[in-house]
């Protein structure tokens, strides 16, 4: 579909995302709710998705995509996903480089070139791509408006002498400066903020120095779960900033919510359908970072000697944890679930997390209360966000920055202290998880709510770009 096919209301899309599961699955969500939302208002909108070659194999198992979405593929960037989970500059520095010429490739080889490129925050370079295709470029933060923010706020942390993050000398430091943040300690910030990786921090970084290049800003967020933060950027950051989050297909929890309860097409559900309401505690760790082996064994040992029934998704490790963990009755281990459908299921009542963006939005969603047990980049201020600012959840792991593995016994008491339904504390905790379930639904549902008056100027933006590009043409 070329240019001139705006004439007819007609547009092309091409989506960047950078090349992991917490990128790519936000993206494709915005992607599908775009097209619908055009065709509502009588405009087709087409998208490319380019995504690697390995990436087309991890997707080919989700389910088909709009006829008005289709896969490029491109090369992958580095041989091997294990060499992305285990050295993770390298990957990062390969999508900042080798992922732009490819990517450029394929754009100038489309039969219909793009009206507009939406891109992942991480390749920077599409600013450029923009402009030799003389075409309006929109930023996809996938993380939360607060990681944003600590981000961009690099220089108030060294003007106030915070950076570089020393966790030993400054472990109970919290700062007070950064726009629309409450206190926040500087354990709370991305971990390679805290970490001595300088290159890794350079790459993360970089992108912020072009912010002001790209046409829009959209967060993957809900903005009444971050109002003040969003306002914050607002009046700082020259360009439109729309909050389309939340990063999950939320329009699926009426769908889980009308369906059966009984439907038991996965085993997992026949199991959970046998089970107490709010007796079983889900548990997640995501599918990129890993704890140690020693951590394994002492989170499986944990869960067991807790007596509390639990789901467990363990992925590649599901076969050793079943033989470890299933023996009793008490706990059920699988490889893969759907979990915005378990989360809503009346027999869970609690949420072991890793504390993954869109993992935490899920939770907040479904209104769980949770265990934390943060591991890389943003995960740590999205756990301060659970227990701290929306108190609806403690955290398992130790203090960020000290490496030490969190024992049997302690896991064991705060597993059974989450899931005591007498508790008077649980008890408050899950009113309040109850009343952030209540708003995020609220965001989502009303016709006045934050998404769509979000959503509609993005779409509105889209519109008034493509537009001003067809009267200049």
């Amino acid at each position: 579909m070329a240019s001139s096919s705006l004439a007819c209301d007609s547009y092309h899309l091409v989506a960047l995302p950078y090349p992991g599961r917490g990128h790519i699955n936000p993206m494709l969500t915005l992607c599908k709710s775009l097209t619908q939302r055009m065709e509502n208002t009588n405009n087709f909108l087409n998208i490319t998705f380019v995504v690697t070659e390995e990436w087309l194999g991890f997707l080919s198992s989700d389910p088909p995509l709009p006829p008005n979405i289709h896969y490029v593929t491109i090369p992958n960037v580095i041989p091997s996903e294990l060499v992305r989970a285990e050295d993770m500059r390298s990957f990062l520095s390969a999508v900042m480089t080798v992922m732009a010429a490819p990517c450029e490739n394929v754009i100038k080889q489309m039969r219909q070139p793009p009206d507009m490129i939406l891109a992942d925050f991480f390749l920077p370079w599409a600013v450029e791509v923009g402009k030799w295709r003389s075409v309006p470029v929109a930023l996809f933060w996938p993380m939360s408006a607060t990681m944003f923010s600590m981000f961009s706020h690099l220089e108030l942390l060294k003007q106030n002498g915070h950076f570089p993050i020393d966790l030993q000398a400054m472990a109970d430091v919290r700062v007070d400066y950064i726009p629309g943040l409450p206190p926040t300690p500087l354990s709370a910030f991305p971990t390679v903020m805290h970490g001595e990786d300088v290159k890794l921090l350079e790459h993360s970084l970089a992108p912020f120095s072009v912010v002001s290049k790209w046409q829009c800003l959209l967060l993957c967020s809900v903005y009444d779960l971050e109002p003040q933060v969003v306002e914050a950027l607002k009046s700082e950051l020259q360009i439109p900033i729309y909050s389309i989050g939340p990063s999950f297909p939320h329009f699926r929890l009426k769908e889980i919510a009308q369906s059966d309860q009984v439907n038991d097409d996965y085993d997992y559900i026949k199991w959970l359908n046998k089970q107490e309401p709010k007796s079983v505690l889900y548990v997640s760790f995501g599918s990129f970072c890993s704890v140690s082996v020693e951590q394994m064994d002492e989170i499986a040992a944990g869960l067991m000697q807790s007596g509390v029934k639990f789901m467990w998704v363990a992925r590649g490790d599901a076969p050793s944890l079943r033989e470890i963990c299933c023996k009793e009755g008490d706990g059920l281990v699988v490889s893969w679930c759907d979990q915005l459908r378990v989360l809503s299921h009346s027999a869970v009542g609690g949420f072991w997390t890793h504390c993954g963006w869109s993992s935490t939005q899920e939770g907040l969603f479904t209104g769980m209360t949770f265990l934390t047990f943060p591991l890389l980049m943003d995960q740590e201020g999205n756990s301060k966000m659970i227990v701290e600012d929306f108190k609806v959840g403690w955290r398992v792991k130790g203090p960020a920055g000290v490496d030490e593995v969190v024992k049997r016994d302690g896991i064991c008491g705060m597993i059974r202290k989450l899931m005591d339904s007498d508790s008077e504390e649980v008890r408050e905790m899950r009113l309040r998880a109850e009343e952030l379930r209540q708003r995020c639904v609220r965001a989502v549902d009303d016709a006045g709510g934050s998404y769509e008056a979000n959503f509609s100027g993005f779409v509105d933006f889209i519109h008034s770009v493509l537009q001003k590009q067809e009267t200049v043409k």
